[in-house]
């Protein structure tokens, strides 16, 4: 098993907990926990496993609790997260729930799908990904093999015959000959069940290996609520786009763009809308995205862009037209239909090509971003004019 495949895992671990809850609070248990009364007997061999049906109940209704208390639907995904931090099995997942329960009070639906994503993320490492590329290239080089010895086995075979077929043509007796020239047939046939049967399994476990490969790496490259790629997947991006516009002389610039009052839009309207906020957000900038534009979440409300073949001045104009086209939307939210204040954000633009690394360009883009906010926000800095 791969370590790409281990989100897979997890969801089949956590469907085997359902089921054993299940099976611990079926009718047999209960039948069990209402017989201890009358058999005290019974109980006392039966203590441990008393002791356990008690425990899975407690726990079950904990979960219950919990889900109930923050308004969570009864998924999978909801139910893992609360029982991975009521029993402390996964330290990550008991420090997040943590952390946004001191800071807000509560937790939603939204926020479950981002720290499973991010938990998904973390668990996609390079080291699971090369570990499948050799495994399909292992697939690939038994293939090769398997194709050889198919080609040899078939020389094998045509040299044989020739040599049968010369007896034949010399007057030898055509018994023996022909009873060779059966068992030849039938080895060869043989063999070609063999091989098909070997390349049958091997283009299974490639295809298999091929899908969980792509599986893994949208995992580790994309944002699970807004879709875009994340920060993983844009540091990769902007390596190449860099090596891309030197080689042909383009420029490259950089803009960071961050919601403004994101926090108050979370305090005020709840955590689902600001999810569904900062979906909004990210496809009016994926938009501009294409082969030369490149957007994707960089955390938190952040957003990132990168834009090979325009200047800086450029890429600020065209994140200008963004920002002016969400001033001017009007945003409803859906959990009581009441009209939100205007969302809008603000950017700081860098030419990369300005600086000695990609590092400075998106600092230098970052401090931009940083006085945009300081100025009044719902604007757009260029580096450039702050030098």
């Amino acid at each position: 098993m791969t370590g790409a495949s281990s989100s897979a895992n997890a969801q089949h671990g956590l469907t085997d907990r359902l089921a054993r809850w299940a099976r611990g609070l079926s009718g047999k248990a209960d039948d069990e926990a209402m017989d201890l009364p009358e058999q005290p007997q019974r109980a006392r061999h039966g203590s441990a496993s008393s002791r356990e049906i008690i425990r899975r109940r407690k726990l079950y209704e904990d979960i219950g609790d919990f889900l109930f208390a923050h308004d969570l639907d009864l998924t999978p995904l909801n139910f893992g997260v609360a029982h991975d931090y009521l029993t402390g099995s996964h330290i990550g997942v008991e420090k997040a729930v943590k952390a946004v329960l001191t800071e807000r009070g509560k937790i939603t639906n939204g926020w479950v799908e981002n720290v499973a994503a991010e938990q998904r993320n973390d668990e996609v490492t390079p080291e699971a990904l090369a570990s499948m590329l050799d495994k399909v290239e292992e697939n690939l080089s038994q293939f090769t093999g398997l194709m050889t010895e198919s080609r040899n086995s078939a020389k094998d075979y045509g040299a044989a015959l020739q040599e049968e077929v010369k007896g034949l043509a010399a007057g030898s007796d055509s018994q023996p000959v022909l009873a060779r020239l059966v068992a030849l047939t039938r080895s060869m046939v043989e063999k070609t069940r063999q091989v098909e049967t070997q390349l049958r399994d091997n283009q299974k476990q490639t295809q298999l290996l091929k899908s969980n490969l792509e599986s893994a790496r949208r995992a580790a490259e994309h944002d699970h609520l807004t879709g875009l790629p994340n920060r993983r997947a844009f540091e990769g991006t902007l390596r190449e786009e860099l090596a891309q516009a030197q080689k042909e002389g383009q420029p490259l610039a950089v803009a960071f763009c961050d919601i403004d009052h994101f926090k108050l839009i979370n305090d005020t309207h709840g955590h689902d809308t600001g999810d569904r906020v900062l979906k909004f957000v990210a496809g009016l900038l994926s938009k501009a995205s294409n082969d030369q534009c490149h957007v994707a979440r960089h955390g938190g409300e952040e957003f990132v862009m990168l834009f090979r073949g325009k200047t800086a001045a450029e890429a600020c104009e065209a994140v200008d037209g963004v920002r002016q086209d969400l001033s001017t939307r009007s945003l409803v939210n859906r959990s009581n239909g009441e009209r939100m204040e205007r969302v809008s954000f603000s950017a700081g633009v860098a030419n990369v090509l300005a600086y000695e690394d990609p590092r400075a360009a998106l600092k230098a883009a970052d401090r931009a971003l940083y006085l945009a906010k300081e100025h009044g926000r719902n604007r757009v800095y260029l580096a450039a004019e702050l030098d």
